[in-house]
């Protein structure tokens, strides 16, 4: 049985940081690709950043580029998300997601960050930014 958790969530002051993990029980993740996505209220759910673990590729988006770092400690099965110069705006639920994709780079990358692509998820934690 596949499970993902998330943990690390909380309440910060804008521009302070916060890791989140995603720990992975039932597989290991050398042959999946694990992503983290954000939905707040009212939105969709975002795509952030992914990692490859055959290839140890990382990949984000606009919004978090330069300030959220992926990376894995494949001792712990987990998937690290480090957020910095964290501004209101990044409030959300985040969650983690994962799907087999087999060993070597990824041949297509486009669907990286389509929640839809992904064939398990995690529970979420609760990030939220304010003074």
């Amino acid at each position: 049985q596949v499970q993902l958790v998330e943990s690390g969530g909380g309440l910060v002051q804008p521009g302070e940081s916060l890791r989140l993990s995603c720990t992975a029980t039932g597989y290991t993740m050398d042959t999946y690709t694990i992503a983290w996505f954000r939905q707040a209220p009212g939105k969709e759910r975002e795509g952030l950043s992914a990692i490859n673990e055959s290839s140890g590729k990382t990949y984000y988006s606009d919004s978090v580029t330069g300030r959220f770092t992926i990376s894995r400690d494949n001792a712990k099965n987990t998937v690290h998300l480090q957020m910095n110069s964290l501004k209101p705006e990044d409030t959300a639920v985040y969650y983690c997601a994962a799907k087999e994709t087999g060993w070597g780079r990824l041949k297509d990358v486009r669907p990286i960050f389509d929640s839809n692509w992904y064939e398990y998820w995690g529970q979420g934690t609760q990030v939220t930014v304010s003074s």
